[in-house]
């Protein structure tokens, strides 16, 4: 294939490459900031499979995500089909990582016809094999680079995720997912909270006429902290499958899924966080949350090098996942777990 390039550059990318169409979509769904002045951001991002693997490198974010094993093959197949997904950009080939400058003219248009000719030999095979009777848990693998995947992610430190990933240097189609979240970032005011006060995505959250805050389901009825973070919870768990509201009912049901189990699934109670207390050095009374552990409050995990408290991967807050006993497993029984295998 004779491949027409545009002037060589030392970038390949320019300023222009972010104002393309695209299906990259980022929102801030939640936006906290603590009285000693730590943000917690909760992202809804959907961005090409194929650069999940860059994303999941940042162990400081939470995430939960749309899973292949979780969509039926019909439904994957046909949102595959009318999002007709392609790389937001075709380089061309050269030494290194690093792509080279985009195709152009009849180059690149080939070649996007050769992407959508895989996709329709890969929706063939994925058809087949689920007609054949195969679990969607493999029939989908086939159309995953063809795939959009929703992501729910929360933070305290998101700079060297925007250090690495909005460079020239990087895949472009994350380059372009971190460009949109920075925008939606620096388009969004955080809420202050206070100790006591709940980060929560998927839930509304105000203040009364007394100053105290109160939290609502999707149809804004009030409901109480216990139930708000099982609704938080649930809605983040359930990102792969859920097309409608979340109920109390259902959030219960997923909730005791999560934590009930014989294997418990923590991630969702990650992004549901409350500010840390602040630091309490009084002489002759109980100390909270100084340098020793033993004054931390529930929920603390360890202490960074510049004495902030940390719970988890995050900064000045308690995650909820650090108020449940059981949120890891630290004493795994090889032996009695193969007996499962019978």
């Amino acid at each position: 294939m004779n491949c027409k390039l545009i002037k060589e550059k030392e970038v390949s990318l320019d300023k222009s490459f972010f104002t393309r169409n695209t299906n990259i979509t980022a929102k801030v769904i939640c936006d906290s900031i603590s009285e000693q002045g730590v943000r917690l951001t909760t992202f809804e991002i959907e961005y090409p499979r194929i650069v999940m693997s860059e994303f999941n490198t940042h162990r400081a974010v939470s995430k939960n995500s749309s899973s292949s094993r979780a969509i039926p093959v019909s439904k994957m197949l046909e949102h595959t089909k009318n999002i007709n997904l392609k790389p937001i950009y075709f380089g061309s080939k050269k030494s290194g990582m690093q792509a080279g400058d985009e195709l152009q003219g009849d180059a690149l248009e080939k070649v996007k016809l050769l992407w959508e000719e895989a996709l329709d030999y890969a929706s063939y095979y994925s058809e087949t094999l689920d007609r054949l009777g195969v679990a969607k848990e493999v029939c989908n693998r086939l159309v995953e680079p063809f795939q959009l995947v929703k992501v729910v992610c929360t933070a305290t430190d998101w700079d060297n995720f925007f250090n690495l990933r909005l460079h020239p240097d990087s895949d472009p189609n994350i380059c372009m997912l971190a460009y949109k979240m920075y925008e939606a970032m620096q388009e969004s005011k955080p809420f202050k909270l206070k100790a006591g006060e709940w980060h929560l995505p998927y839930v509304t959250a105000g203040w009364n006429g007394k100053g105290e805050m109160r939290y609502a389901d999707e149809d804004f009825n009030f409901v109480e902290l216990e139930q708000a973070i099982k609704l938080s919870a649930a809605s983040c768990a359930s990102v792969s499958y859920r097309t409608e509201g979340m109920t109390l009912e259902k959030a219960d049901k997923i909730f005791d899924m999560l934590i009930k189990a014989e294997v418990v699934h923590s991630s969702p109670l990650e992004h549901c966080a409350t500010p840390v207390k602040p630091k309490f050095n009084e002489l002759g009374k109980v100390r909270v949350n100084c340098s020793e552990p033993q004054s931390w409050e529930e929920g603390i995990t360890h202490m960074n090098k510049q004495g902030e408290l940390c719970s988890g991967n995050l900064r000045g807050y308690v995650q909820y996942r650090h108020l449940l006993p059981n949120n890891t497993n630290w004493q795994f029984d090889f032996e009695k777990r193969m007996e499962l295998f019978k």
